[in-house]
C-alpha cells in the first residue's frame, strides 16, 4: 500500500473541507442543532463523498493490516489534516461485529482526534449499540487496544486504555 499516495489527497481533501470545517456555529442561535442536523454531510457540501470515503477505507486498510510503523503513519494522517479527520466518517451503522470492529479501528487511528472526551463518547456509543445487537464486544476491543497507540496525549489516558473503557456500560440517552 502506498501511503504516501493516500497522504497526498488527504491533503487536497482536507484543502477542500477546511472552510467548512472552520465555520463559525452561532450557538446562540436557539435553532443552531436542527440546523446543522439538517445541513448535509460536509464532504458533500465539497462534492468530496467518494473520494473522502476512499481515502477513509485506504487509510484503514493500512492501519488494520500493517505494522506498527505503518499504524504510526495513519495516525499522522489523521493527526496532520484535521479538517478531513473531522469530516470523513464511516456510515453510522453498527449492526455487525465488523461494522462494530471497522468503526473502533477508526477511533483507534484517529488517535484521540482533537479531544479523546469526543472518542471516549464515540467508543461508548459502538458499544452500546453492538450489545444492543448481541454482539460480544470484549474480544473485538481487546483485538483493536493491541494495535492502538499507548501514548497519552491530553492526560486522559492512551487510546488503547481509551479503547479498554469501552468494557464500561453508560446510559448516553
Amino acid at each position: 500500500m502506498n501511503l504516501a499516495s493516500v497522504r497526498a489527497d488527504v491533503a487536497v481533501l482536507d484543502e477542500l473541507l477546511r472552510e467548512i470545517a472552520k465555520r463559525p456555529v452561532d450557538v446562540g442561535d436557539p435553532d443552531w442543532q436542527d440546523e446543522l442536523r439538517r445541513a448535509p454531510a460536509p464532504v458533500d457540501e465539497a462534492g468530496v463523498a467518494v473520494e473522502a470515503a476512499a481515502a477513509l477505507d485506504a487509510l484503514l486498510d493500512a492501519y488494520e493490516i500493517g505494522g506498527p510503523s505503518i499504524r504510526e503513519e495513519v495516525r499522522a494522517v489523521f493527526r496532520d489534516f484535521p479538517s478531513f479527520r473531522w469530516a470523513a466518517r464511516l456510515p453510522a451503522e453498527c449492526e455487525s461485529v465488523t461494522e462494530f470492529r471497522r468503526g473502533l479501528m477508526h477511533v483507534s487511528a484517529m488517535d484521540q482526534g482533537a479531544d479523546p472526551r469526543d472518542e471516549l463518547m464515540t467508543i461508548w456509543w459502538l458499544c452500546n449499540r453492538a450489545r444492543d445487537r448481541g454482539i460480544d464486544v470484549e474480544p473485538v476491543l481487546r483485538e483493536v487496544a493491541d494495535l492502538s497507540s499507548d501514548v497519552d496525549i491530553y492526560g486522559f489516558g492512551s487510546m488503547r486504555f481509551l479503547i479498554m473503557r469501552g468494557l464500561e456500560v453508560h446510559d448516553l440517552d
